[in-house]
């Protein structure tokens, strides 16, 4: 396995936040990404929207086989040269229950959450790039956006 397809949903700030988070990782595999609703997602899986990548993560690598909820979340972990270790004490049948719960409440709540925590979506962000090109500060994970400070927060 040399490639990780991660179809995240590109409207929400949490997935944006993980995307963004494992990418700045050291990886063991290539890893792409790809908004779950997009033409380039549907072209690489056609049968995901039956996979209800709105409800669960779902992964797939080079070879088609193709994981979702849980088991999607450990693939991401396995991908990383940190996450291994966890990958696979995750993976235990003990565990995995456990993580399928946990990864179940985190999918549910993600746009809740994302508010909660005010995390910035992908496609918010490439919105305010297209507005706002040139602002981007050195800290930005994305080039030509500078997310705009928490409302109570003082201006910088």
């Amino acid at each position: 396995m040399h490639t990780l397809t991660i179809f995240y949903d590109a409207g929400c700030g949490l997935c944006g936040r993980f995307r963004r988070w494992m990418l700045g990782q050291e990886s063991l595999l290539r890893l792409e990404f790809l908004p779950f609703d997009s033409t380039a997602a549907l072209e690489r899986l056609p049968e995901l929207p039956a996979l209800h990548p709105d409800r669960d993560l779902v992964v797939m690598n080079e070879e088609g086989e193709i994981w979702r909820g849980a088991p999607a979340w450990v693939m991401c972990l396995w991908a990383l040269r940190e996450g291994r270790p966890w990958a696979r004490r995750l993976a235990r049948p003990v565990l995995l229950p456990m993580a399928a719960t946990l990864c179940g409440l985190v999918s549910e709540n993600r746009l809740s959450l994302s508010r909660l925590m005010r995390l910035h979506s992908d496609r918010e962000i490439a919105r305010q790039c297209g507005q706002h090109a040139g602002e981007c500060r050195d800290a930005c994970p994305t080039p030509g956006f500078a997310p705009p400070p928490p409302p109570d927060s003082p201006q910088r």
